[in-house]
């Protein structure tokens, strides 16, 4: 098998299929991290670098600066997997899917984010709001000394949702459209999103290209994860109906073009209020709020939420594996 053909369908839906089971399976071992680090921490040390040498100037200097950094950063991912791939592929065609498929295994984050969702039930439990507040602001942004028990649960929910779209649809779409490369690219773009392309005075424009970026590739896993969700909904103490009906109504009037669908998705799955207005370092963020349901949600909530999660995930993997056969039948 050439190494080009390791970049395309079918074959990136398998080593897909084979790095999403894996990393349900292990994740990304502690051990591993200690040794290595993570591919997010080593492209978050590159947008670091960028943000310092490009960041600079007045606001056209330091959006044309993000403009270039953005470019870099893509460039470099890219040739990375591609490198990666063609360096496989001197194994062999079955131990290049297979190492391919380990390294495609640390971008999607199917385990961890269970594990820190988790966390923050048993936070609540074992120590009340203090120890759900430690835990939730493992994964969300907001403020948790404003929060109660229930924005605590809320927090966790929304996060859950978000994540699954950004955190393990999205880079299982560029996995399988475009194998390790088209892996990498995303999990580039959107680190680069979270560490610069939130409005701060220092980054409002030079992290312009990343945020618009960002909204582009996330679009289509978005609404892939909305329907998923919607899909899982079907298991008992979930409502499918009610989570595309949300959608439909409510997706659209989230602030971002892409968080509302997931977060939609699940608030009509569990018959809660998600989203609405937060504050995000001392400051109030208006925003619509996602569902007719209840607000007040409880770590019950939560443990629903994960059962859904869960649940959307054995759908993404079925999809992946089936699509995976059918076109290599055909």
């Amino acid at each position: 098998m050439p190494w080009t053909a390791l970049a395309h369908p079918p074959a990136t839906l398998a080593l897909l299929a084979l790095a999403l089971a894996v990393e349900a399976a292990v994740g990304y071992p502690d051990a591993l991290y200690r040794a290595l680090g993570h591919p997010v921490t080593w492209i978050g040390r590159l947008i670091a670098a960028l943000d310092r040498v490009l960041n600079r100037g007045g606001g056209g200097a330091r959006r044309l600066g993000g403009v270039v950094a953005v470019a870099v950063l893509v460039a470099v991912a890219g040739g990375a997997g591609l490198s990666l791939t063609r360096l496989c592929a001197l194994a062999g065609p079955l131990p290049a899917l297979v190492l391919l498929a380990l390294l495609c295994a640390s971008l999607p984050a199917q385990r961890s984010l269970h594990q820190h969702v988790a966390r923050v039930v048993a936070g609540l439990r074992d120590a009340g709001l203090p120890g759900g507040r430690r835990a939730v602001a493992m994964i969300v942004g907001r403020d948790p000394e404003t929060l109660d028990e229930a924005g605590i649960c809320r927090a966790a929910i929304e996060s859950l949702a978000e994540n699954f779209s950004d955190g393990i649809v999205a880079p299982a779409f560029w996995i399988g459209i475009g194998g390790l490369p088209g892996g990498a690219i995303y999990k580039a773009i959107n680190t680069a999103d979270s560490m610069i392309g939130h409005r701060t005075p220092r980054h409002a424009a030079f992290g312009w290209a990343a945020a618009r970026l960002d909204d582009v590739v996330n679009l289509p896993a978005s609404r892939l994860a909305a329907l998923l969700i919607a899909a899982a909904a079907l298991r008992p103490g979930a409502s499918a109906a009610g989570a595309w009906r949300t959608v439909l109504r409510d997706a659209r009037r989230h602030r971002s073009p892409n968080a509302g669908w997931p977060e939609a998705a699940m608030a009509g799955a569990l018959g809660l209020r998600l989203a609405g207005p937060r504050i995000y370092g001392g400051v109030a963020v208006e925003d619509a709020w996602m569902g007719d349901g209840r607000p007040a949600a409880g770590p019950a909530d939560v443990e629903r939420a994960l059962a859904v999660y869960r649940t959307a995930c054995g759908l993404l993997w079925l999809l992946v594996a089936s699509t995976a056969i059918l076109i290599a039948v055909v």
